[in-house]
């Protein structure tokens, strides 16, 4: 049974290069079909929920040498760059809420990737000032942007680690140097190269295709170079990664990449600085569900979702029933349509961030759902704040990883963490591999010749649809943490399980277990292999056009109640949920 769930856990691979351009919604890699239930996790103290048991594992061994919450999550991203390449890395960037529970006090961190001084609205146009394919745009040093999770994870352990840094690089240390077993899922990605630079640039190539042949599940795979990359960080500091040897090696890779060459320079790797924001909260019944703020859209169009179905009484349906499918998707349509135009970095244009979650806004867009039709595309609202712009078409891959976390003390971490695209730029160095996040900005600055909000400029952050989210309840007490990878789809995924364990009142892990639907303002979709499939033919008479295919989640949730911790991992992927 355990060799069969390893080979149902393989997620991502569609082989994008084959596909052209405008069929964005099947450019996705896919999840396998089938899904093996898992049960959820009761424990009493702490728990870790992760993509990876090697991560859920170092992770746990953390809190249980009294680390904090952010301390666990230091070490699952270090095993993650080891064990999860493809998804997330040192390379990459993430989004975290904090809860310390002690002050009750909810903070986020952002190290979202930052676009090179020297980048430009026209990057990736080509001679006719149209946007290059955007296949073409991912792979080599030109898509990398400043790594921002190393900052993110060194400024939230200042404020509320309680190990000392070094310890926290222990554990990924040993398994860069003793090596680790290679998982089905891996090796079925690196087979797949649905990445076209891992077989085309040289680095990564002679990692994954040791003596020319993929490597397999069961191997033991060694980085040594990793372990010495976070040995000279443990002791030095990031530093060492932002302004010493690690940095210039970064720089040399993007700029001499064979394979389109980057403009990063040290200078950027120097100036890159994480920030500290308030999270972004909305009401959902008697809860508060939170998010992160912009460039993050997760926050904001979740918070939509969940606002825009509040006038129906969701309780009473369940996922078999038609009309709640119907209804979600409604929802999510209105709150896509909102995402495409307004959300971007609000540090360089504005983004009506509360205007979008007011109350009276969300009535106004929840009214637009007709109970018995498919309303076809939805056009942004006019929320209070908002500027006349044009709507973004920029999209993600779902190659990233969640991680949830709760303490001892009640302190709890939703951290979503990504290079990108599976394999990020596929550009490698000195043993993780470096994002391509400047393909998650427009590709084409302007739009029916207005600019886009989500345009490349130097210094920005892109656009993400990652959503670590929190939920309390009416007392101000933590009830849910949670948030999962999976591209654009993310947004669906997290709102869906959400509904399932608020409104449904199933336990994390059933609530994951059920199966998917999602519409981003396009077309509506079925988990292929579920139950949901039934249904198929009821929204077809409402007027949706369906399109059944595999989904690629990775939900990890840990839910708060009377006394007790309980956790969920993903059985799409090949996580686990740890705690004591």
């Amino acid at each position: 049974m355990k060799g069969l769930l390893s080979l149902l856990l393989i997620s991502t691979s569609l082989m994008v290069v084959a596909v052209p351009d405008k069929k964005r919604e099947d450019r996705e890699p896919e999840a396998a079909t089938g899904i093996i239930a898992k049960q959820t996790l009761v424990t009493e103290h702490a728990m870790v929920a992760t993509a990876n048991p090697y991560a859920s594992n170092a992770g746990l061994k953390i809190l249980k040498q009294g680390g904090s919450a952010v301390d666990a999550a230091i070490a699952v991203q270090l095993v993650l760059t080891l064990v999860e390449p493809q998804s997330s890395g040192i390379g990459g960037g993430a989004f975290m809420l904090h809860w310390d529970n002690k002050a009750e006090k909810l903070t986020t961190f952002d190290g979202r990737e930052t676009a090179p001084a020297a980048a430009t609205t026209d990057m990736f146009l080509d001679e006719t000032g149209r946007a290059i394919p955007w296949i073409k745009a991912v792979v080599g040093g030109h898509a990398v942007g400043v790594p921002g999770v190393l900052a993110g994870l060194k400024k939230a352990h200042e404020k509320y680690g309680k190990l000392p840094w070094a310890v926290l690089f222990e554990d990924a240390i040993k398994l860069a140097e003793s090596g680790f077993i290679v998982s089905p899922r891996l090796e079925k990605l690196v087979a797949m190269e649905f990445n076209p630079g891992i077989t085309k640039l040289p680095t990564i190539k002679n990692y994954f295709f040791p003596n020319g042949k993929p490597i397999k599940a069961g191997q033991l795979l060694k980085n040594p170079k990793l372990a010495f990359v976070y040995r000279s960080i443990a002791k030095n500091g990031i530093n060492a990664f932002y302004q010493g040897w690690i940095a210039k090696k970064i720089v040399a890779a993007v700029q001499q990449s064979v394979i389109a060459p980057g403009r990063l320079t040290l200078a950027d790797m120097k100036n890159y600085r994480a920030k500290e924001l308030p999270a972004v909260c909305g009401p959902y019944r008697q809860y508060q569900v939170c998010g992160m703020a912009p460039p993050s859209s997760g926050g904001v169009a979740i918070i939509q979702i969940l606002g825009q179905l509040e006038p129906f009484d969701i309780a009473k349906y369940s996922m078999s029933d038609a009309q709640f499918s119907h209804l979600f998707t409604q929802s999510s349509r209105l709150a896509f349509a909102d995402r495409n135009r307004y959300i971007a970095d609000s540090s360089f244009v504005n983004v009506p961030t509360q205007g979008l979650i007011e109350k009276s806004y969300m009535a106004q867009r929840s009214a637009l759902i007709n109970l018995d039709k498919d309303m076809g595309t939805a056009h942004a609202g006019t929320p209070t704040g908002a500027l006349v712009q044009a709507d973004d078409n920029a999209y993600e891959l779902p190659s990233t990883s969640h991680i949830s976390i709760v303490d001892e003390d009640g302190n709890a971490i939703s951290m979503t963490t990504s290079v990108e695209m599976g394999f990020g730029s596929a550009v490698m160095v000195e043993g993780f591999i470096l994002n391509n996040q400047l393909t998650d900005f427009s590709l084409d600055p302007k739009q029916n010749g207005q600019w886009v909000a989500n345009r490349l400029e130097p210094g920005k952050r892109p656009r993400s649809s990652m959503a670590p989210m929190m939920v309390f309840d009416q007392d101000k007490a933590l009830k849910l943490v949670i948030g999962s990878p999976g591209g654009s789809r993310i947004i669906n995924y997290v709102a869906q399980t959400m509904i399932a364990i608020l409104d449904w009142q199933l336990d994390p892990q059933s609530a994951i277990n059920l199966p998917h639907l999602t519409n981003r303002n396009k077309v509506t979709t079925l988990e292929k292999g579920t139950d949901l499939v039934k249904l198929k033919s009821a929204l077809e008479a409402k007027g949706h056009q369906v399109v059944v295919r595999d989904l690629n989640s990775g939900i990890q949730a840990i839910q708060l109640s009377k006394g007790k911790l309980l956790g969920g991992a993903d059985p799409r992927r090949e996580g686990t949920a740890v705690g004591y």
